[in-house]
């Protein structure tokens, strides 16, 4: 994974074409890149998100942005409970628990 102006690209390696190849993730559109080596991808990874936001700017549309920090979560009453509970359990605000966990997860992921 890569990060650059706040945007995440995911490249593989194909053995086949002896290149890298990527993608820029969660944007709306298809934003990728690729390179021979791993300098070389990374450059193209910076140009693509550069060229990205060029072409955002000259259609006159907003860019995909980097995520705000909010997130909507809907749990049916019965769960909603059981994390609060869960939440003080812990001493903590039910926020701070669910960013505890979440961050857990997302630390281990799958």
């Amino acid at each position: 994974m890569m990060e650059y102006k706040g945007y995440i690209g995911k490249a593989e390696f194909d053995d086949e074409a002896d290149i890298f190849h990527g993608e820029v993730l969660l944007t709306r559109d298809v934003v990728t890149f690729q390179g021979r080596t791993v300098n070389s991808l990374k450059k193209a990874f910076h140009d693509s998100v550069d060229e990205y936001l060029i072409f955002c700017e000259e259609q006159g549309v907003s860019p995909e942005k980097p995520f705000s920090g909010r997130f909507v979560l809907r749990l049916s009453p019965e769960m909603h409970r059981r994390v609060a509970f869960a939440a003080k359990l812990n001493d903590k605000s039910l926020n701070a628990w669910v960013v505890d966990i979440i961050s857990q997860a997302a630390t281990n992921p799958v």
